[in-house]
């Protein structure tokens, strides 16, 4: 399997960076700082190499400092499934005009039609500290959650996932007219069947196999295994019948709920309500009413499973963005995540404000101290 790596990172007017670059050569880099250096910032500075709107989930046009002409970019010299590769991502300075801001994207200098296509050379899977409530959030948080899980798979799912909502808006829009054309309906609801069957159905496939790892990751882990579900009608039924069948289905659905989604101003069944189910299965209890640090370690156990299908799956090992990861666990837990780090074999960039708390990595650390959008790399 192919490990994604990183070598030399730049960023140009990205957050507090305004010129910044760094060269990594381990498979374990730590950013150390004080809260607002921007450790977090330069992993979301990475998390942009891959589709999405990046591990915050910020708008383009409030990602560029305050000292530039509103444009940004993120370039990094990788080292993935294809060989070496030079990946870039950014915006231009706005024009004024009434489009609005796209994001650029080059693989070696030449433009592609998308981040989609950095899948082709690396994948990345990230934690924050924003997850931790992850369980005890609402659904729309958790089948997000998932939905960057399927990602890391599937390039192309968050592409279908835009265009299952652009058609449900769609849609919406449509049965706000009191004398709606049940032809334009027809044709509308076919589309968003088509598009909420492959939604529904990588996901179901994902969790299927995720849940299958986390079986067989069981006590070998020193974090708590997790038994997952997703709470959706579509992506159970993929999993046992002809995806034409559900589709038909679903057409019907949309067709005979008409009156009652014309009334609430929403479509009230489909994958766009799908929810993502999590029990702890240590104490075969669901995981919103496990304690805080019982969470923590969920997660944790929830990513490494996932990064690990990922490799499996697709060949490449990904990319782990660690942010704050280690700053709630006790110095067993945290000896236990470096190993199992370790045995991945994947470049890992974590973030601390305590270098304290990485000393257990030895050699294998390459840790970088960052202030005021600068790193520094440590002798």
């Amino acid at each position: 399997m192919t490990p994604s790596r990183i070598h030399r990172l730049s960023l140009t007017h990205f957050r507090n960076y305004r010129a910044a670059t760094l060269s990594a050569q381990g498979d374990m880099v730590v950013l150390v700082g004080p809260n607002g250096a921007g450790k977090t910032n330069c992993l979301e500075a990475i998390s942009f190499l891959s589709p999405g709107r990046g591990l915050r989930r910020a708008t383009l046009e409030d990602i560029a400092d305050n000292q530039g002409d509103g444009s940004w970019a993120v370039s990094a010299e990788v080292e993935g499934a294809l060989g070496l590769a030079t990946l870039g991502t950014g915006i231009d300075a706005p024009s004024g005009e009434a489009n609005g801001t796209s994001r650029r994207c080059r693989i070696d200098r030449e433009p592609v039609g998308s981040a989609a296509a950095f899948g082709d050379h690396l994948r990345i899977v990230w934690l924050t500290p924003a997850m931790d409530g992850l369980f005890m959030g609402a659904a729309s948080e958790r089948r997000r959650f998932f939905d960057r899980l399927v990602l890391a798979i599937d390039s192309d799912h968050s592409s279908r996932v835009s265009a299952l909502e652009r058609s449900l808006r769609s849609r919406n829009r449509l049965l706000e007219v009191r004398n709606y054309d049940d032809h334009w309906c027809d044709a509308i609801e076919r589309e968003t069947a088509e598009l909420a069957v492959a939604v529904a159905a990588s996901r179901g496939q994902t969790a299927a196999r995720l849940a299958t790892m986390l079986r067989e990751r069981g006590a070998a882990s020193a974090f708590p295994s997790a038994e997952i579900a997703l709470d959706g009608w579509m992506e159970n039924a993929l999993l046992h019948e002809p995806a034409t069948a559900v589709e038909d289905r679903y057409r019907e659905i949309l067709r005979a709920n008409r009156p009652r989604d014309a009334a609430a101003g929403r479509t009230l069944d489909g994958p766009h309500l799908t929810d993502l189910q999590v029990v702890y299965a240590p104490k075969n209890m669901p995981a919103r009413d496990a304690s805080t640090g019982e969470q923590k370690a969920l997660l944790i156990g929830l990513v490494l499973a996932h990064a690990t299908m990922v490799a499996e799956m697709t060949g490449i090992v990904p990319l782990l963005l660690l942010d704050e990861v280690v700053a709630h666990l006790d110095p067993n837990r945290r000896k236990a995540l470096f190993a199992e780090l370790g045995k991945l074999g994947a470049q890992v960039w974590m973030t601390g404000a305590d270098p304290a708390a990485f000393v257990d990595l030895g050699p294998r650390g390459e840790i970088f101290d960052v202030e005021s959008g600068r790193a520094t790399r440590r002798g």
